[in-house]
Formats: C-alpha cells, structure tokens, sequence
C-alpha cells in the first residue's frame, strides 16, 4: 500500500513538472510584447556624411504573434535615437522592423527559447540640420535573440540586430550622396507572453 502511494506521489509530482515546463515553451497562438534598452553602433565609413555619432542607447519595444509553434512575426521599434553628425549637429533615427521569426524550441519543454528572424526595416529621419534632407530608408533586417522563461507569461530577453540603413542627403535641394547608417543594436529587456 505504501509504495502504491510513493508511486502515485511521484507520478503526480512527475506530471505537474511536465505540465509546468510545457506550459513555458512558445506554441501557436501565443502573443507577445517586449520592452528594454539597447545600444546602437553605425558603420565607421558612414559615406556622404562621415562623422555618424555611433553608441547611441534607447528604449525599444515590440511584439509578436506564434502562427505555428516555430514560427511568428514581430513588429519593433525604438524611440527616436539621437545621433550627432560631424560634432555639431544631430539628426534623429526612428527604425521600424517588420520580422519573420524562427524559433527551433518552440513547442519543446525548455526555458530557453532562442530564435532568429529576417525580414524589413524602415528608417525615418527628423530633425535634420536647417537645409539638409535626409530621405527615409527601406532595408532588410536580420535578427538573433534568446528568452528566458522566469515564469509562464514573464521572460528576460536578450537581442541582436543589424539593418542595411541608406538615406539619401540633400542639402539646399541639392543631392551630395548616400549615408550608409547600417546600424548594429545590441540589447536586453523583458517579454510578455499571453
């Protein structure tokens, strides 16, 4: 009778670790939103306007939709991010990436839920120097990340991501050449899942 009940208390413990576990895996259907803080390094060579401040930081945020236990898409962004040109001035850079994301552990019982994505980015340019035009951007975008599942709905993530940024400078209606911004962004943050 004793090792009936040890068997059974195992058993149930057993199911409940399964079921917890299987609870933190990304499947289909799953929502998400992401928040954080990044860093954003530009090329050095930045083409028609050489002097690109790089290092830049900003809040960023996000979210996403799992059609399928691997795959998903996300819509991110950050806020304004400030960069100096040549010492003096400062231009203002607002990405929006639209990704298809990979997940190889989705669906599988494991807190940690890396992924890669690809996909396009858009950059809007504001608050030029008075006479200069920079054009808005279209570009790919690629992306690796990792979450780590601290409950079933909170994760701690962590992220890459690099964007082929040009924008074409006018100054006084006059085209002088192509910027290549080409932003590296490095950040971390926490995930929401629902």
């Amino acid at each position: 009778m004793r090792t009936t009940r040890l068997i059974t208390a195992a058993a149930i413990a057993a199911s409940c670790a399964f079921a917890s576990q299987a609870a933190l895996a990304y499947s289909a259907g799953d929502t998400f939103v992401r928040g954080g803080f990044a860093k954003s390094d530009t090329r050095s060579d930045n083409g028609a306007v050489d002097g690109i401040s790089s290092g830049e930081t900003g809040f960023t945020f996000g979210a996403g939709y799992l059609f399928h236990d691997n795959i998903g898409v996300e819509l991110n962004s950050s806020e304004k991010i400030e960069h100096t040109l040549n010492g003096d001035d400062t231009i203002d850079r607002m990405p929006v990436n639209l990704l298809v994301n990979y997940y190889p552990l989705g669906g599988l019982d494991s807190r940690v839920q890396p992924y890669v994505g690809a996909g396009l980015n858009y950059t809007r340019f504001s608050g030029e120097p008075e006479g200069v035009d920079a054009r808005r951007s279209y570009g790919a975008v690629g992306q690796v990340g990792v979450d780590l599942a601290i409950t079933e709905n909170l994760m701690l993530n962590g992220f890459a991501n690099y964007a082929d940024v040009d924008s074409r400078i006018s100054v006084d209606g006059e085209r002088i050449g192509t910027a290549k911004v080409d932003p590296m962004t490095i950040g971390g943050g926490v995930t929401l899942r629902f």
